[in-house]
C-alpha cells in the first residue's frame, strides 16, 4: 500500500488502512481532522437506512458523496479479543448475525447488540466504501474505524465495501449475494 500502509484484518478479515501505525487526524494536518470532525455532526444526514436488494437492511447515500470523503464511524462496543471470541460462540449459537470488527491484536468492536448504522453495510465485491483505522486522540489510544468513499458516489446508492474474509474450506463457504459483475460467488 501507498505511504507504508499497512492492512489490519478484521475479525472477518476486514482491512484496515493504517498510515505509519495510525492515521491520525490532528497530526496529519486539519484538512483530516476537520473532515474527521464534520463526519462526527453530519453523518446523519448523509446515510439512511433501508431494504437491501445483498441482504436484509443496507445503509444507502442520502447526498452525493465525494470520493475519499468519511462517510461514517463503526460504533460499538469496545472489548478484548478473548471477549470478542466467547461473544462471537454466543452470537452464533443465538442464531444471532455477529457485527465485530478487530481493531488491533488486542480490541474488537462489537456492534452487534449496542452498534451504530455502518454495521449494516453489505459485502460486494466491487465495493464503492473502504475502511480505515483513524487515531482521534493523541494518546494513540482513542482508535475509531472510519467508513470512506472509494469513488463518487450518488444519492440513493447503497454502501458497500469488501469484507475480505479468510479464505477457508468447502464445508464453510459463505456465498456473496452481491450480484456484481466481478462477483467471486463466495466471501470467503
Amino acid at each position: 500500500l501507498d505511504g507504508g500502509a499497512t492492512v489490519v484484518r478484521g475479525v472477518y478479515g476486514i482491512p484496515t488502512e493504517c498510515y505509519g501505525g495510525r492515521w491520525e487526524c490532528g497530526q496529519l494536518g486539519t484538512a483530516y481532522y476537520s473532515q474527521y470532525q464534520k463526519m462526527k455532526k453530519e453523518w446523519k444526514n448523509t446515510v439512511y437506512l433501508a431494504r437491501s436488494r445483498i441482504q436484509g437492511l443496507g445503509l444507502y447515500a442520502s447526498r452525493d458523496i465525494e470520493m475519499n470523503s468519511m462517510i461514517i464511524e463503526y460504533k460499538g462496543e469496545v472489548i478484548r479479543s478473548e471477549v470478542g471470541e466467547m461473544r462471537e460462540k454466543k452470537y452464533e449459537g443465538q442464531n444471532r448475525g455477529v457485527y465485530m470488527f478487530r481493531v488491533d491484536d488486542e480490541r474488537l468492536i462489537d456492534a452487534t447488540m449496542a452498534g451504530g448504522p455502518a454495521r449494516y453495510i453489505n459485502h460486494s465485491c466491487d465495493p464503492n466504501c473502504s475502511t480505515r483505522l483513524v487515531d482521534s486522540g493523541p494518546s494513540g489510544d482513542d482508535k475509531k474505524i472510519i467508513i470512506i468513499a472509494n469513488r463518487p458516489i450518488s444519492a440513493g446508492e447503497e454502501l458497500t465495501y469488501d469484507y475480505q474474509f479468510d479464505i477457508e474450506d468447502t464445508a464453510d463457504k459463505i456465498p456473496c449475494l452481491c450480484g456484481a459483475p466481478n462477483c467471486q460467488k463466495w466471501m470467503n
